[in-house]
């Protein structure tokens, strides 16, 4: 083809545009009423963009396009909520008014301490799910069923603090008891809440000691929790069968 030809092809060839998948109906708790915060604009994409979800600001990383919003209500209670990005927009997909967050409160992620008992505020990455049933058919997320001897590291002097890891293969004093200040956290002495838990990132790269391991995303227990959050088991089971790494997902905890 000559270079005139082809000139005149690339001229003609329509634009390209990215196809959105229908975003859907929202999946909230029974009975409750859809808010008319649904959806925001689609931000200028950079390395990492802040946009306002349901009150919370989202560091949304670049390709970003999963996201989980905590927006604290009152005393332990949140509103919890699931997102998508398409070409349109954020769209909501799933929301629960019965979250939890810790029975400490909240504070900076950098103030936080071991123990006691606060939620991180911020932006942080979702990384991999555990819990006592094998992974959901179709889920993408990297997955670990709940066995005999497996903990969440909180030893201080463990190379391996804020790791999941079973007792056969050491590495961290798991004999400690459970009111030892260094002891760690026997996944088994939780079978409600972490039927469906997913791992996020908070302290999870730099391991800074005394700040504080295991802050997940898992199923409601009887209250406040210990500085996780907590949602509903129908809520968990929504996120895992939609979150995907490829995407890039993250949960933002605001006030």
């Amino acid at each position: 083809m000559s270079p005139r030809r082809l000139h005149a092809v690339l001229i003609a060839l329509p634009l390209l545009v990215a196809l959105a998948a229908p975003a859907g109906a929202t999946t909230l708790d029974p009975g409750s009423r859809a808010s008319s915060e649904v959806s925001a604009p689609v931000p200028t994409r950079t390395a990492a963009t802040r946009v306002r979800l349901d009150g919370v600001t989202v560091a949304v990383p670049a390709d970003g396009s999963q996201v989980v919003t905590v927006n604290h209500t009152t005393g332990h209670r949140a509103r919890v909520s699931l997102w998508r990005r398409d070409a349109t927009g954020w769209h909501r997909i799933a929301r629960t008014v019965a979250g939890r967050t810790g029975y400490g409160g909240l504070v900076a992620a950098r103030l936080r301490k071991q123990a006691t008992g606060t939620t991180p505020l911020g932006t942080f990455r979702l990384l991999s799910s555990f819990g006592t049933h094998p992974t959901q058919p179709g889920a993408a997320l990297p997955h670990r069923t709940i066995e005999h001897g497996d903990f969440w590291v909180e030893d201080n002097r463990s190379a391996y603090y804020n790791r999941y890891r079973n007792k056969a293969e050491g590495g961290f004093r798991w004999r400690l008891p459970q009111s030892a200040a260094d002891s760690s956290e026997r996944l088994s002495d939780f079978p409600k809440q972490y039927e469906y838990a997913i791992v996020t990132s908070f302290n999870y790269a730099a391991q800074v000691r005394h700040r504080g391991a295991g802050i997940f995303l898992h199923v409601n227990g009887s209250g406040a929790t210990a500085g996780c959050v907590s949602a509903p088991r129908w809520f968990l089971q929504r996120a895992l069968a939609v979150l995907d790494p490829a995407r890039h997902p993250v949960i933002a905890i605001g006030r």
